[in-house]
């Protein structure tokens, strides 16, 4: 779903976490919100998998790669970001080695096809203009899976609302009706968060189901969920894990 004024969204975006940086961490990283949750699985997963290699796209202030090099050293922990002053912050107030990140972006990776064991993000793609580009990046460069912890815009809000989102989606207009809403911008901005997108986890879905073997969905809410249509329409973050059985699997 791509919005124009991509360029001037970019810029916005950049700025405010330029200005934002040094408070990113106490706003952002607990060790018991979704992401943290998300990481403890992830880490799992890659026991399971006998990962080696991982890379973090767009890393931030390093709270992803923080987790493997405490929790996981033996992992070769990679990170590229977009954003240098997030990398100093990462650097200087996380002490992550500097030649581990890479500067750059989610959308054109420099990295070889399936160069890398597994590849995640946490809560990025609702900031990208193009997350779809962004996935079928991380899809290129993976050899076992690929993890993305993020939001889920069908379940938010009213029954009503997240019933209509799937409807809208469904149909293909549903970025024309979020650009109407937004008066024409296609994106919202917080001081909380920032410039973001309607996202969810589950607009990749067809990409995923190409390339991996298994898809596993875990709700990673703080509040305990269920119904029939649960996670769909009731977990508004959400882990999606795209794993290979095995490393030969032909990428489609």
């Amino acid at each position: 779903m791509k919005f124009a004024g991509a360029a001037n969204a970019a810029t916005i975006q950049r700025k405010y976490y330029e200005r934002t940086a040094h408070l990113y961490d106490a706003a952002h990283v607990t060790e018991t919100d979704e992401h943290f949750l998300a990481l403890k699985y992830i880490s799992a997963f890659c026991d399971i998998l006998n990962v080696a290699s991982a890379l973090d796209v767009g890393c931030g202030t390093g709270r992803g790669m923080k987790y493997f090099l405490n929790h996981k050293p033996k992992i070769d922990i990679r990170g590229i970001e977009p954003v240098p002053t997030l990398i100093r912050q990462a650097v200087q107030a996380n002490g992550i080695p500097r030649e581990l990140i890479m500067v750059g972006s989610g959308d054109h990776l420099p990295f070889p096809d399936a160069s890398i064991d597994a590849v995640l993000e946490c809560g990025i793609l609702h900031h990208a203009n193009e997350p779809g580009q962004v996935v079928r990046e991380m899809l290129r460069v993976s050899r076992r899976a690929v993890f993305l912890s993020d939001e889920n815009r069908f379940a938010h809000g009213s029954l009503l609302s997240r019933c209509a989102k799937v409807v809208l989606c469904k149909t293909g207009v549903f970025g024309a009706a979020y650009r109407l809403k937004t008066l024409g911008k296609g994106y919202r901005f917080s001081e909380g968060d920032g410039l973001a997108y309607s996202y969810s986890v589950f607009d990749c879905i067809d990409l995923l189901v190409r390339w991996a073997d298994r898809i596993i969905l875990i709700p990673t809410d703080n509040i305990k969920t269920s119904g029939f249509f649960h996670p769909l329409l009731s977990s508004f973050h959400l882990l999606l894990c795209a794993v290979r059985d095995t490393e030969t699997r032909d990428t489609e």
